[in-house]
């Protein structure tokens, strides 16, 4: 069973992630948690999800996707969303990319920078490409947005975060525990997907999958997170 995260010295958190929804699996149950206890939490994300539905044209589904991801942060409290204007479904390693996120990264002056799993295989099949680039891009975005040297031309001071985490990791090293309140509040912020989940109908239910990513051997229920700190 893995020990629980201390996460009291968190003042300012930033989640960065490829599309809207990705941090709405299990992630924002802790979100919640954290916003309640009066920590600062902002969403980057790096595409507007415009080629998640097949069925809609992507200038049709960009909008939508992006309203929809506004109303799942107010159900954990987050109220500083930004979305970046990559290619859904082409994200690529590439120094434009880095240099997007340690922007944001030396522009919000986060403690705690969080990505999702970007492992080549993760939920039990092969993780989506987006999510693989969106973690490693992350992970080296954190070191550019430290160095004074990198990005000159962005005119914004250095900022070092003081620790990375990565939710739901196969190699998780911690849990952050969360309450029956925060567990409602992350289905029903997964829930606010709800476009986005109609074109996806063997999709489980928000209400059905959740409390069972979340459950513990105790008993208890938590998030899962490799933890670098520092970094």
């Amino acid at each position: 069973m893995l020990p629980d995260l201390d996460w009291s010295a968190f003042r300012r958190v930033l989640i960065v992630v490829a599309h809207p929804d990705d941090a709405e699996y299990g992630l924002s149950c802790a979100v919640d948690m954290w916003t309640r206890a009066g920590v600062e939490v902002g969403y980057l994300l790096l595409t507007h999800g415009e080629a998640g539905i097949r069925h809609l044209d992507p200038a049709e589904t960009g909008p939508l996707r992006a309203e929809e991801q506004r109303q799942a942060c107010a159900c954990v409290g987050v109220t500083d969303l930004t979305l970046l204007d990559h290619p859904d479904g082409q994200l690529m390693d590439s120094l434009e990319l880095r240099r997007d996120i340690a922007r944001h990264i030396r522009q919000f002056r986060p403690d705690t920078v969080i990505t999702a799993n970007f492992d080549l295989e993760a939920y039990g099949s092969y993780n989506q490409a987006d999510h693989r680039v969106a973690g490693l891009m992350t992970v080296d975005a954190v070191r550019d947005a430290d160095n004074p040297w990198i990005h000159r031309d962005l005119d914004l001071p250095a900022h070092k975060a003081q620790r990375l985490l990565v939710a739901n990791a196969g190699d998780a090293t911690h849990r952050v525990t969360v309450d029956e309140k925060a567990v409602e509040a992350g289905i029903e912020s997964l829930s606010r997907h709800k476009v986005y989940f109609e074109a996806l109908p063997d999709h489980p239910a928000p209400a059905d999958f959740i409390p069972m990513m979340l459950e513990q051997p105790d008993g208890a229920q938590a998030v899962h997170f490799r933890v670098f700190d520092p970094i």
